[in-house]
C-alpha cells in the first residue's frame, strides 16, 4: 500500500520544533521507513512555496529529493475537475489542487496522509480513502 502524503503533513515534518511530534509525523517517519510514500508536483511546489530564506528552502528542497513525483497526466486534471463538480453538487467546496491531489490518491488507489479537514469532507463523498493515525 502506498500512500500519499499531503502538504499539510509535510510541513509538520519539516518545519517542526526539535521534540515536537504529532501522530500524523510519527505516520511519515513509519512511512518513509517502510518505502511507502508518494509525492506528487504540486505537493511539493506547495511546500516549498512561502519560504522566505534561501538556507532554509535549500534544505527542504534537499529533504524532498529522496521522493520522485509521480506523473500526473491529462486525465488526472479532468478526473480533478469531475471530482469538485462532483463534491460540489454535494454541498462540499473545494479546490483545484485538493481535488488533482484526492483524484490522483483516488485513481491510484493510494490512501491519503493529511491533518487537513477540507480531505474529510472530500472523502465523505468520494472514494478517497484517508490513512487512519493513532492519535
Amino acid at each position: 500500500m502506498r500512500v500519499l502524503v499531503d502538504t499539510s503533513v509535510w510541513s509538520l515534518a519539516l518545519r517542526r520544533r526539535k521534540g515536537e511530534s504529532s501522530a500524523a509525523v510519527e505516520a511519515l517517519q513509519s512511512l518513509i521507513e517502510d518505502g511507502k510514500v508518494t509525492l506528487i508536483g504540486p505537493i511539493r511546489q506547495e511546500i516549498l512555496s512561502g519560504i522566505r530564506h534561501e538556507e532554509q528552502f535549500k534544505k527542504i528542497k534537499s529533504a524532498l529529493e529522496p521522493f520522485p513525483d509521480e506523473a500526473i497526466e491529462t486525465e488526472d486534471y479532468t478526473n480533478a475537475a469531475q471530482l469538485c463538480n462532483h463534491c460540489l453538487n454535494k454541498g462540499v467546496i473545494t479546490g483545484s489542487i485538493d481535488s488533482l491531489i484526492a483524484s490522483i490518491a483516488i485513481k491510484s488507489n493510494y490512501e491519503l496522509l493529511t491533518t487537513d479537514k477540507d480531505f474529510t469532507h472530500i472523502a465523505n463523498v468520494s472514494a478517497l480513502k484517508l490513512f487512519a493515525t493513532s492519535s
